[in-house]
């Protein structure tokens, strides 16, 4: 089984994929290419990699015979296609066919990303670690940042619970998704996410604290309602979603009757950003004010 991730060498992210029967890192050859060509696009690279891939085949390399495909989300559109992937062994042999000031770093940031996940493997911590400081290099604030890990540990402890319960990765996990977001928010996820404008940006990146509190209410109160009722089918599974999105759909109501405004808000997380930016600025301004006077 394979677990994708895009993982960033000098800024340019790189697909790749841990796949657990092996223990082994795959890459995507052609957003490896791209790097070490210094190719614009994905489409330069992918044409690079055509060629190259030819004429390797003509000199009867290894490299090419070897090449495996993993399915790989497109940074086009979204979907995931099969894609040419190497492992570091193979990418190792790869960079010595393709000449570029960029080969040794490469070479160095392979040996990292192989190392980390040992790392990780022991310590789990660390993942964690390494997730808040990828946050922290977005810009996101030190409290938004920990309640996102926070909502991550929130979302494992729900999607474990769904295993045991039969539910199936994949359809029905987002079916279940949909319950939950729609019955606290009003709105399924597709629809929430339109209405912050967004495509194929992770939604709860682009959540405000509050929103992001309540969306782990909902998860974390169909977890609990699950483990007391212990659905046998995917339809008392769906029955459990809506009731815990419904308790924190009460809680946002609630919210709203104090404050007077809206919890959801159509701001993702760059305007979110600017918002915070733009206090912290104006405070700084006014402290200043003050100082002179």
């Amino acid at each position: 089984m394979a677990n994708d991730k895009v993982q960033l060498f000098e800024d340019r992210p790189i697909r790749t994929a841990w796949v657990e029967d092996e223990e082994e890192w795959y890459f995507s050859v052609v957003d490896v290419v791209g790097i070490l060509t210094e190719q614009p696009d994905i489409d330069g690279a992918r044409n690079y990699w055509k060629v190259l891939k030819n004429r390797l085949k003509e000199e009867g390399s290894q490299l090419v015979t070897n090449c495996n495909q993993l399915k790989m989300r497109s940074p086009k559109d979204g979907k995931r296609y099969n894609t040419d992937v190497a492992n570091t062994e193979q990418l190792l042999r790869l960079i010595q066919s393709i000449p570029s000031k960029k080969a040794e770093p490469f070479k160095l940031w392979l040996a990292q990303v192989g190392r980390e996940r040992i790392e990780e493997v022991i310590d789990p911590e660390l993942t964690i670690e390494r997730a808040l400081e990828t946050y922290a290099k977005k810009g996101y604030s030190r409290e938004w940042i920990n309640q996102r890990l926070q909502a991550i540990q929130v979302r494992k402890e729900l999607t474990d619970e769904w295993d045991k319960r039969g539910v199936k990765k994949g359809v029905e996990y987002a079916i279940l998704t949909d319950e939950i977001t729609k019955a606290w928010s009003g709105m399924t996820t597709r629809q929430y996410k339109n209405f912050k404008g967004l495509k194929k940006e992770n939604l709860r990146d682009n959540m405000s604290t509050l929103e992001l509190v309540l969306n782990m209410l909902a998860e974390a109160t169909t977890t609990e309602i699950s483990k007391q009722k212990q659905p046998e089918t995917f339809e008392e599974s769906r029955m459990v979603a809506i009731e815990g999105g419904e308790a924190a759909g009460e809680a946002r109501m609630a919210v709203e009757k104090r404050t007077g405004k809206p919890v959801i808000t159509n701001k993702n997380a760059a305007q979110l950003q600017d918002l915070v930016t733009g206090l912290i600025e104006t405070v700084n301004d006014k402290r200043d004010d003050q100082e002179e006077e």
